[in-house]
């Protein structure tokens, strides 16, 4: 491999790696442009094994958005990435898979009417598992054409939505 190419696949390692950071901010921000612009054109997120849905970027900007207002606080963890360039029309580098490993940490909102502001900022819902990501190389850039979410594991504890904290 030349020095040239050897170049070109660090920068495109890094945008990568930079893409699916952005990917996990968004959605910890609640940013929904954001996260349907780090979509191709008729890229797909499927959501269905941690209870979501199935659809193009904006039908699922649209459930996250509304979903995700039961969890005021979120830190998305995206680790373990793993890296595959693939081949698109005949072309060495057009396309790309990520497997990468995720744990999210949650905070339930606080009860509709509450009074009394929960004082506790630890999670109360906490998933992991594996996350798929197909890339493709834009004129913009690289971006997501499919997203795949595989949930592992889950843990709820504390309270949950129309509970009281106790003690109240």
């Amino acid at each position: 491999m030349t020095q040239r190419v050897e170049l070109a696949a660090v920068i495109d390692r890094l945008a990568i790696d930079a893409l699916i950071t952005e990917y996990a901010v968004a959605v910890d921000d609640g940013d929904w442009d954001a996260y349907q612009q780090l979509f191709a054109p008729a890229g797909r997120a499927d959501y269905r094994s941690a209870g979501g849905i199935e659809g193009d970027s904006a039908e699922v900007a649209a459930w996250l958005a509304d979903t995700m207002r039961m969890f005021p606080m979120r830190q998305h963890l995206i680790v373990n990435r793993r890296l595959e360039f693939g081949t698109l029309d005949q072309d060495i580098g057009d396309s790309a898979r990520v497997r990468a490993d995720y744990v999210n940490p949650m905070r339930f909102a606080d009860p509709p009417g509450s009074t009394t502001p929960s004082s506790s900022s630890a999670p109360d819902f906490v998933c992991g598992g594996r996350y798929a990501f197909a890339l493709l190389r834009t004129h913009d850039g690289w971006r997501l054409r499919e997203v795949a979410v595989r949930e592992k594991w889950r843990r709820v504890g504390g309270r949950r939505p129309g509970e009281t904290p106790a003690g109240d």
